[in-house]
């Protein structure tokens, strides 16, 4: 759980059913800029040495490169914020549905770069419902090689982190709100509406 004064307010903004989607858009950048900047608090450094305009000092930089994947569509509206604290990460893209019928996820695009072995891979998804989709992207990344793998999303119910921590028990899931759980047409409830939806301003 990532507890801030700042997202708690955005998250608000992106509940209210009357914020329009451009707002919504802006307020989910910057939650995800908030999120981006806690989850990197585990990134690991490496000792360099530095000459500044006066004289040499030792400093540190990140050792390990960073990997951002969204799932599709709504994952897309978390990327921006992330890419404001880590510029040089490279992005990746998962595009994953739910059936809305039995809520089986459903792939339809899978765009990885290279050096996923070796990189930091952080999975963004505004929304942990289910869990189907998450695993299901998990599941792609460890095939394609990712062993450093977090999940973060902005709100998620107990049933999707059940199902993910079964899933992929070594996987970090970091949050902003666990909600009550889900209703019988699995959506999160209190939640926040279709995220790819009031993204894209389709609602």
């Amino acid at each position: 759980m990532v507890e801030h004064p700042v997202l708690a307010d955005r998250l608000s903004v992106m509940r209210d059913q009357a914020t329009s989607y451009v707002v919504f858009r802006q307020a989910l950048y910057e939650a995800a800029a908030i999120m981006a900047v806690e989850v990197a608090r585990e990134l690991p450094v490496r000792e360099v040495e530095i000459e500044t305009p006066l004289e040499s000092t030792r400093g540190l930089r990140l050792r390990d490169e960073v990997t951002v994947v969204p799932v599709l569509r709504a994952g897309l509206g978390m990327v921006e914020g992330f890419l404001r604290l880590l510029p040089d990460a490279r992005v990746g893209h998962l595009g994953i549905q739910r059936d809305h019928d039995d809520h089986a996820p459903i792939d339809y695009y899978e765009r990885l770069p290279p050096g996923l072995p070796d990189a930091r891979v952080y999975l963004l998804d505004p929304m942990l419902a289910t869990g189907g989709s998450a695993v299901r992207a998990l599941d792609h990344l460890t095939r394609a090689g990712a062993r450093q793998l977090a999940l973060v999303c902005l709100v998620a119910a107990p049933e999707g982190l059940t199902t993910v921590r079964d899933a992929h028990p070594d996987v970090i899931i970091w949050t902003a709100a666990i909600d009550r759980g889900l209703d019988e047409r699995a959506y999160i409830r209190p939640g926040l509406g279709d995220a790819g939806d009031r993204v894209f301003g389709t609602v």
